[in-house]
């Protein structure tokens, strides 16, 4: 093959390689391009600094140094809340403040549920129209030592009559019904068997000025009084007071019930 022949052929050659890729870039699709809309940006939320408790305080302990500022979306903030931006003084002023009900770590501090210092416990805690009336017991008589704040049991009295029928001459009543137990001095002792356990002797019941003068009149008659524990079930019940005759001394209005030999048996009114 000559030498002309050899050239017209690599120009020939590089030609089609030419036209080959103009033809593949003619072909090939343009890129399609994206475009990404900016979406508005949401308008931050606003916050508020509220005061909460940081861990349980007990009813009647003083708040220390369980408080602390948290933020708290403004929407949910209740007037009843303690903000630091109206209160900003509040950890230091409510430090010495005792808890009214039982506080727990993370809920928003309410001064309803506050106690200021140097105030009583109990009469903070007790309803309008209510005495608190301190009883003496003892845990043989108080449901074995169960028979904590809150409960709510029926008040028992066991006296000397002359006019009962057992050989004893006792005669065992109930005097007062729902009662709530607002406090009780529960101590740690060591039983015959050597094992701890609490008990009380002084049980501080929540009474009407009627209901107190008929505990302090069944104290005279008697050394301890018996508290019987009510089921949760029956606290709904109102208060009643079935003892108003020991205060008048005009008789008691219903039938009374009297132990024999261990076996309770109903008698009927007395007048």
């Amino acid at each position: 093959m000559n030498k002309s022949r050899i050239i017209i052929l690599g120009v020939a050659v590089a030609a089609a390689i030419g036209a080959g890729y103009m033809a593949k870039n003619l072909v090939a699709a343009e890129p399609q391009q994206v475009i990404i809309e900016a979406q508005p940006a949401e308008p931050a939320m606003e916050l508020a600094e509220v005061l909460i408790v940081t861990r349980d305080v007990p009813l009647g302990e003083p708040v220390g140094n369980a408080t602390g500022w948290q933020a708290w979306p403004a929407g949910s903030v209740n007037s009843t809340f303690i903000t630091r931006e109206q209160e900003p003084d509040a950890i230091e002023e409510l430090k010495n403040a005792a808890a009214k009900v039982s506080l727990y770590a993370g809920e928003p501090l309410k001064r309803s549920k506050l106690i200021g210092e140097g105030q009583s416990l109990m009469s903070a805690i007790l309803p309008p129209g209510k005495r608190a009336v301190a009883t003496h017991i003892a845990a043989a008589t108080s449901a074995g030592g169960f028979i904590l704040p809150g409960d709510y049991v029926d008040v028992i009295i066991t006296r000397r009559s002359d006019t009962a029928s057992t050989p004893s001459g006792y005669i065992t009543e109930t005097i007062l019904e729902n009662i709530r137990v607002l406090a009780i001095d529960q101590t740690i002792h060591e039983d015959e068997e050597g094992r701890r356990v609490k008990v009380g002797e002084t049980a501080t019941l929540e009474l009407t000025p009627e209901q107190a003068e008929v505990i302090t009149a069944a104290q005279q008659m008697a050394d301890r009084l018996t508290l019987s524990l009510r089921s949760i079930a029956d606290v709904s019940e109102e208060p009643v007071n079935q003892g108003s005759y020991l205060v008048t001394g005009s008789g008691r209005g219903n039938s009374i019930r009297l132990i024999r030999s261990g076996e309770v048996t109903i008698v009927g009114t007395r007048r």
